[in-house]
């Protein structure tokens, strides 16, 4: 077994709190193994005056980290799901992904007002294009106005009164303890989250079997299933943070329900669909919820954004 073992990790707070996380969990697991944090800057860290579909997408979060594993300087990588491109880096695998937390959206507002309450003409940040189209298509009269940084630098220009209300995710402000701004959480099935969101993904090098071992004690096979779901619909649309998708696959009752939506930016077009089916069949029903989204026009919605 190994003696040590490397965690590539942002420097944001919650990125490393998503690293000391794994890392706790590690040692839990392996008290005779060495654990320790690699952070790095990112280029997704860096650019903050562009709106991420302009300067590359999120993968823009990864690649200095998926650069230490394939150079050996790291073991593993801790990535927010959701930040992972479809199509896997040469060499790299994300192998094991943790328990999910929430996955949905929440809306932060200075008077404390949910989507309904806000009124006419608030400014509303988000980043994200599928929020966008989803709040566009929800409330068309308000403003809607980008936002970057991390969760601090976000809530801060909220409070300062740069916008009247914003949407981050829930997981994040959760794991961080800022639960209590959240003025309404944003769900099914109005309001479908990114695919995977919620969702800690650990990266390592394709056949290092010393590190696979290491780190499949974190796997959670019911957060591997339905990311494998919500991954697999995203991937056959051709998702990317250029296009406003949305993904959302849960289990109950031993049946497996797959979501999703494809819209236009304006969110005056919203294309949805939906299957359920038996867990095994995951593959099978991801194409069939993808087929029908493509058939309600979804491919002429994304080529026109690529």
């Amino acid at each position: 077994m190994k003696e040590k073992l490397i965690i590539a990790t942002r420097k944001s707070e919650l990125a490393l709190w998503q690293a000391h996380h794994v890392a706790g969990l590690l040692r839990s697991h392996h008290p005779g193994v060495q654990v320790e944090l690699l952070p790095m800057v990112t280029q997704g860290d860096i650019i903050l005056d562009r709106p991420l579909a302009q300067i590359g997408g999120k993968g823009l979060f990864l690649k200095e980290l998926e650069r230490a594993l394939l150079e050996q300087e790291a073991d593993i990588a801790v990535h927010s799901m959701k930040d992972v491109p479809m199509e896997e880096v040469p060499g790299l695998t994300v192998e094991v992904v943790l328990n999910r937390a929430n996955p949905f959206d929440a809306l932060l507002s200075n008077s404390g007002q949910g989507m309904a309450e806000l009124p006419p003409g608030s400014r509303v940040g988000t980043s994200s294009l599928r929020r966008q189209c989803q709040l566009k298509s929800i409330r068309p009269d308000l403003q809607l106005l980008d936002l970057r940084g991390n969760i601090n630098t976000r809530i801060r220009k909220l409070q300062d009164g740069e916008y009247d209300a914003i949407i981050l995710a829930c997981a994040g402000l959760e794991r961080l303890g800022m639960e209590s701004l959240v003025s309404e959480t944003l769900g099914p099935p109005t309001w479908l989250p990114a695919a995977t969101q919620g969702t800690i993904g650990v990266q390592c090098r394709q056949g290092d079997q010393a590190v696979s071992e290491l780190i499949q004690p974190l796997l959670d096979a019911e957060t591997a299933l339905r990311t494998r779901a919500e991954r697999a619909v995203a991937t056959l649309l051709q998702g990317s943070c250029q296009v406003p998708l949305a993904v959302y696959a849960v289990i109950e009752n031993a049946s497996l329900r797959i979501s999703a939506l494809v819209g236009t930016p304006d969110g005056r077009t919203l294309l949805r669909g939906e299957i359920e089916g038996a867990p095994a069949e995951v593959d099978s029903l991801s194409k069939i919820v993808a087929q029908d989204l493509i058939s309600q026009g979804a491919s002429d919605i994304i080529s026109s954004l690529s």
